[in-house]
């Protein structure tokens, strides 16, 4: 499988899960700005979380994960690419092997996780790949092109399917998300978006 001639990053399914986290990293995604990449069995992980929490959106999910496959249509690293790199991988959590073999396989640069704990600095060393956490993340996309970035808000924003809200109500809604940084730079740029 070759590489991305853009940055990659391998997305991990707790940075899928919240609503407003996973919309602000598929708008930058599809801004050019990265490669997004992630498995089957991180969609199942995320859609297995959020169905826990919220029963009430049991067998509704596979929209959401539709539409996040056509918006980033070279999205997979296939179960053969990573399933072999796995065996020789030890993290600290067992169940986070898969994601940084699947990085590993999708020639990531990074993987976008909130769990940095789970993926020691000296382990990704090892394969050039380093764990960010979304927020920080989003920034460093934002300080590499502001205009952009503030493009791509305004285009999420556009979309938001409650009336249009304020640009104060949009960054809330992105703080509550698990992005208090974004939300930050979005107020400070209210009148562009």
């Amino acid at each position: 499988m070759a590489g991305h001639a853009r940055y990659t990053a391998l997305l991990d399914a707790c940075v899928l899960y919240p609503l407003a986290m996973t919309d602000a990293l598929m708008s930058l995604a599809t801004a050019g700005f990265f490669a997004a990449k992630w498995t089957t069995k991180i969609e199942e992980e995320w859609i297995r979380s959020l169905e826990k929490k919220r029963p009430d959106l049991v067998g509704k999910l596979f929209v959401r994960r539709d539409d996040m496959r056509v918006t980033i249509p070279d999205w997979e690293v296939s179960e053969a690419a990573w399933t072999s790199l796995a065996r020789g991988i030890e993290l600290p959590d067992p169940n986070d092997v898969h994601v940084l073999a699947a990085a590993i396989a999708g020639h990531a640069d990074c993987i976008v996780t909130s769990n940095l704990k789970d993926f020691p600095n000296l382990v990704l060393m090892e394969y050039g790949i380093e764990a960010i956490d979304p927020d920080t993340f989003i920034i460093n996309q934002w300080d590499l092109d502001p205009v952009n970035a503030i493009a791509a808000f305004k285009r999420m924003r556009a979309r938001r399917k409650k009336p249009l809200s304020s640009p104060e109500n949009f960054a809330y809604a992105l703080e509550l998300g698990g992005l208090p940084t974004t939300a930050e730079r979005l107020r400070a740029a209210a009148e562009l978006i």
